[in-house]
């Protein structure tokens, strides 16, 4: 007779700290994803999801990097379960990319010219002074802002 499998997930220790702030992490994309998208353009119905996903993503990267709060076994855990991105934190170990937005800003596949998003260039170069990045809102991601 084969094995019954379940969906039960065996959280590692210290997992009691960090779920309040992902629950309501979850609970805000949640409602992100079914907010209404009338009136809004196109390009601008994914910036809220974008940016939960960035400070779901900044918040485990923290907690591990700058603070020491968790352990590497839930980190990797918090990674795996898909609570943040790991191409993403990948990029902010790097220097220059400490502020990045979303991995479509540094793609250029995705811009014109095959250059950057307009978000990545530091506020002092650009000619207009308000810029919003298409792909996800992003007012500036520039590390040397």
């Amino acid at each position: 007779m084969p094995k019954v499998k379940t969906n039960r997930i065996k959280y590692p220790d210290g997992w009691e700290l960090i779920e309040p702030t992902l629950r309501e992490l979850d609970a805000k994309m949640r409602e992100a994803e079914n907010d209404s998208h009338d009136g809004k353009r196109k390009c601008e119905t994914l910036w809220p999801i974008f940016r939960i996903a960035h400070q779901r993503s900044r918040y485990i990267f923290d907690i591990y990097y700058k603070t020491n709060e968790i352990s590497k076994e839930l980190y990797e855990f918090c990674l795996e379960q898909g609570y943040g991105d790991r191409n993403l934190i990948a990029k902010w170990k790097k220097p220059g990319y400490e502020r990045l937005c979303c991995l479509r800003c540094i793609q250029p596949r995705d811009h014109n010219f095959g250059t950057t998003c307009v978000c990545r260039v530091p506020k002092h170069l650009r000619e207009e002074k308000v810029v919003e990045c298409v792909h996800c809102g992003c007012k500036g991601c520039a590390s040397g802002d």
